[in-house]
């Protein structure tokens, strides 16, 4: 899930932003939410505050009010160093002054240059990033936990007391629950390599299907290989 939250008070500008979103929203099949304001306020303050999402901030610099986009940007920087932001405008002058008041741009944008290309090219870069904030909640009465999934190297089943293994490259966790019942708490980069095992195909660096073992980018061999699930990760 992205979402985009857009300041801009002129509507054909925001037909042009809604445009683009819909386009690369399609051509990525990913899910997104927009949130539109003309200026700053409340419901944008409570916006920036949010840490739900993965952000991407459109924001014209000039706009109604004594606040423009490039104070919206600081107030954003105050708190949040990941989210992306692009700034339009129509006046190609006040792309110095960006730079200079405010840290971490992604991109500067004149309206009426292009800008419907641009900012289409700008959006698939995003979302061609590795930028990943996705994380596995589980809460139970014992105790709550919050792991981002990029350090899940593998989840396994122990036998012994049927619960699952966390396995990172730190710590394990383990929790009451089963394999099936947490893929749908993963997203697709997570593969069966096993019935006993579920792996972060971002971290496998090796499957060898003659000796059943997976190996890790840190080095560790799992022996949790089966030929059963080899077409189902060679499709992936």
């Amino acid at each position: 899930m992205i979402k985009f939250i857009v300041v801009e008070d002129e509507k054909s500008v925001q037909d042009i932003i809604k445009k683009v979103l819909r386009k690369i929203s399609i051509a990525n099949d990913t899910e997104i939410e927009i949130s539109y304001h003309q200026k700053y306020n409340k419901n944008l303050l409570k916006d920036i505050s949010e840490e739900v999402y993965r952000k991407v901030y459109i924001l014209d610099i000039e706009l109604e009010g004594s606040i423009s986009g490039i104070d919206i940007a600081q107030k954003i920087r105050e708190k949040d160093w990941d989210s992306e932001i692009i700034f339009v405008t129509s006046h190609d002058k006040m792309f110095e002054t960006v730079h200079r008041n405010v840290l971490e741009v992604f991109d500067f944008i004149e309206k009426f240059h292009n800008m419907e290309s641009r900012l289409e090219k700008d959006l698939q870069l995003i979302y061609n990033q590795k930028f990943d904030k996705k994380m596995l909640k589980i809460y139970s009465r014992n105790a709550d936990l919050e792991i981002y999934l990029k350090n899940i190297l593998y989840i396994t089943r122990d036998k012994e007391d049927r619960k699952l293994i966390i396995h990172t490259k730190d710590v394990n966790f383990k929790i009451s629950s089963s394999l099936n019942d947490i893929t749908e708490k993963l997203d697709n980069r997570f593969i069966r390599t096993h019935r006993s095992c579920i792996a972060n195909k971002d971290h496998i660096v090796e499957y060898n299907y003659s000796e059943n073992y997976f190996q890790l980018d840190i080095g560790i061999k799992v022996d949790l290989l089966s030929k059963k699930y080899r077409k189902e990760i060679e499709n992936e």
